[in-house]
């Protein structure tokens, strides 16, 4: 099956209709890493992962992992771990630093500068947003992600200390909660995310969540900043 082309200078909604009638995880090519096609991208349960000879692929997964912050599996090792291990949990407080270390803590990656250029420039305004985890003053562990009105895009994670990923996303999932938020899209499986309660559904079903992009968002200046 032929891939959608996106031309560089396209509109940024230059994406493919009907995603139901397409079977591929990957739903085009082409296109850049502007603001505009990055939201619009989200918009349509579509993110940017890896190329092909330069141009950018763009995914949408069938089936998409998704965690409902209300169905976290939190285990009584990690909630000793969250309660006694001195961590620190904040949030948007070290936005580059949590990008540079997911691109640093993997052999090949597809972080690039430019990818994370890209993010920095989302979180600059207000769409992109890093959970850290701190012990002892040190950054060493954390997550960051794309949030458009209730939906939580995450990206990448990454962990320097055991845990300290777990513990930012259990805080995290609390947060939601509170929020009303219906979901965070982990994208493609993974046995780490699985292990926290994270669960597969339909591509379709995914894209029926996709309304809550549309509701009003949360104030994240007034979320958690405390030990926890």
């Amino acid at each position: 099956m032929s891939l959608f082309y996106i031309p560089r200078k396209a509109p940024a909604e230059a994406f493919p209709p009907l995603l139901h009638h397409i079977s591929n995880d990957v739903v085009a090519i082409g296109g850049d890493l502007s603001m505009s096609r990055l939201l619009a991208a989200y918009r349509r349960g579509i993110f940017p992962w890896d190329s092909f000879k330069g141009e950018i692929l763009w995914w949408s997964p069938d089936p998409r992992l998704v965690l409902f912050p209300e169905q976290i599996r939190i285990t009584r090792s990690l909630r000793k771990r969250i309660n006694n291990a001195g961590f620190i949990v904040t949030l948007d407080q070290a936005f580059e630093q949590v990008i540079s270390q997911c691109a640093a803590t993997r052999e090949e990656t597809w972080l690039n500068s430019e990818m994370q250029k890209a993010y920095i420039k989302l979180h600059n305004k207000g769409f992109a947003h890093s959970v850290e985890t701190w012990f002892e003053g040190s950054l060493v562990g954390g997550f960051y992600g794309v949030s458009l009105g209730k939906i939580f895009f995450g990206e990448s994670m990454f962990s320097l200390m055991n845990d300290a990923s777990k513990v930012a996303l259990a805080r995290f999932c609390e947060q939601l909660q509170s929020w009303r938020f219906p979901l965070i899209d982990c994208q493609v499986h993974t046995s780490h995310l699985e292990s926290l309660g994270a669960v597969e559904i339909s591509r379709q079903d995914f894209l029926m969540h996709l309304n809550w992009c549309n509701t009003p968002s949360p104030n994240w200046a007034l979320a958690f900043s405390e030990k926890i």
